[in-house]
């Protein structure tokens, strides 16, 4: 199984940000964190990377659904969507979100399946939309 849904974009990394928070949100999802992994690197270790954020989405109505079915399911709650620049290749953008079906393997409870199959096509018509 993969652990991500992706694609690769042809823009700088400020606008990939804006689209990627636009496509979550036209699928229900809200932006509840967002960890900036370059800037915290730098500031705690002095290391310097690629520019790279992760924003945690949350859809409340499966986020429910799910927390009704297993209450420890909250360790792998929100849904994890990284922005990145490819550091191979100039002017491209990776955006990877954490694939929902991985929630289900981890937490081996079939009642998330459901939950799980419904984030998973949300995210990826999310994902698909920024091509």
């Amino acid at each position: 199984m993969a652990l991500a849904i992706s694609t690769t974009l042809h823009s700088s990394f400020e606008d990939a940000v804006e689209r990627t928070r636009k496509a979550l949100a036209d699928q229900g999802f809200g932006v509840l964190t967002e960890i900036d992994v370059k800037a915290t690197l730098k500031a705690k270790l002095g290391e310097d990377i690629e520019d790279y954020l992760i924003l945690g989405a949350c859809n409340p109505p499966l986020a429910h659904r799910a927390i009704d079915v297993d209450r420890q399911i909250g360790l792998l709650l929100p849904c994890n969507v990284v922005v990145r620049t490819d550091p191979a290749a100039k002017g491209m953008v990776i955006v990877d979100a954490m694939d929902p079906q991985v929630m289900v393997q981890v937490a081996d409870e079939p009642g998330l399946r459901a939950v799980a199959d419904e984030a998973a096509t949300m995210l990826r018509a999310a994902i698909q939309s920024l091509s």
